[in-house]
């Protein structure tokens, strides 16, 4: 968890990270010296391996100080467990860069031609955040030779996962966002560049080159109990402010009040549950069979989406109780909030 000098310093350097439009130096130095960012690449590469209940707890953390740092702590470590899938000596080789960072997209919005030993990448990928302090980009693309799609049993194309340097990546300043700016979660492009066989991965525990237990904890179901805590710090973060703005009303509301704290113990009894079996399906991952039961798997995912939900509850009802010093943008609770509905657009969550 975050000691009070990291969450002073999170905190402190929010509001100016979101005017830079990324995160501030001090922040990004907090994120390298800690390690954050390789806490799920393997050990054997040169990463932590942390459990992923630890991680989550961490990312929530760093979220509820300042979501724009959580969210890029938590896609970018989430890229480097993409590590446990690589060849061991390009996996080593990638982790053991200085002040590694892995930014990306999921969407397959490219093509990668068989080349030799190797492919020949070329395409656009939006989304990715992290973008500035970059180190290397993973994409999805779709396989091709001689120009044509290849196709999988199914008869669908063939997509494959690679991983590219940034000076083979031409950065694009898309984002534009009303929240979340710190993020600068930008587009990116590549332009033929080509990469070897050994930068390609598949995303599966079948596919793993680790041994650990984190490759073999499901691809999306890690995303949903990691994107899942980041809104529910947000949320506990505008809560906390909600209390403070609704406090220092001219005639304070005792039903402000009381519906800010009710908020709060519904927010508290959804986070509970998605932790409760989170730790259960870490240990089921960890114990012999190594896998998650297909009933524990549907309750975590349902637990996660129930914290979104009661996250977007309480933001949504507390709203109106906070004036309008919560709709001057330059007040933190405006940032959190914004934030929050930024974040809470991804696509993992919408209907």
């Amino acid at each position: 968890m975050l000691n009070e000098q990291q969450k002073n310093l999170i905190a402190g350097d929010a509001a100016g990270a979101e005017a830079a439009g990324f995160l501030l130096p001090g922040q990004q130095a907090l994120v390298h010296r800690q390690g954050w960012l390789k806490m799920l690449a393997p050990r054997a590469a040169g990463g932590a391996e942390m459990p992923l209940p630890q991680v989550v707890r961490l990312e929530e953390a760093i979220a509820e100080a300042d979501g724009s740092m959580g969210w890029v702590v938590t896609l970018c470590a989430g890229a480097g467990w993409f590590a446990g899938f690589l060849p061991p000596e390009t996996a080593r080789e990638i982790i053991s860069t200085p002040d590694v960072c892995l930014a990306g997209s999921g969407a397959p919005t490219g093509f990668a031609d068989k080349e030799g030993e190797g492919y020949r990448i070329a395409g656009r990928w939006d989304i990715a955040s992290g973008a500035p302090m970059a180190t290397h980009f993973t994409l999805n693309a779709v396989l091709r030779e001689n120009g044509q799609a290849l196709a999988g049993e199914d008869g669908a194309p063939r997509i494959r996962a690679f991983i590219v340097p940034a000076a083979q990546v031409v950065v694009e300043p898309t984002w534009r966002s009303f929240g979340m700016k710190g993020t600068a979660s930008h587009s990116y492009r590549v332009e033929g560049a080509w990469v070897p066989a050994s930068s390609g991965f598949t995303i599966d525990p079948a596919h793993a080159t680790a041994p650990g237990t984190l490759y073999r904890f499901p691809f999306m179901l890690l995303a949903w109990v990691t994107l899942a805590a980041n809104l529910s710090g947000l949320a506990r973060h505008f809560l906390q402010l909600a209390q403070e703005t609704v406090a220092a009303r001219r005639q304070p509301s005792a039903s402000a009040q009381d519906a800010v704290g009710q908020a709060a113990v519904a927010l508290e009894g959804a986070r509970e549950r998605m932790y409760a079996l989170l730790d259960q399906a870490w240990a089921q991952a960890e114990g012999e069979i190594g896998s998650i039961a297909g009933e524990l798997d549907a309750q975590l995912r349902e637990a996660s989406m129930a914290l979104v939900l009661s996250a977007r509850r309480s933001v949504g009802d507390i709203y109106p109780y906070c004036g309008l010093r919560a709709a001057q943008e330059d007040s933190d609770i405006n940032r959190v909030w914004r934030d929050f509905h930024t974040a809470s657009q991804h696509a993992l969550f919408t209907p």
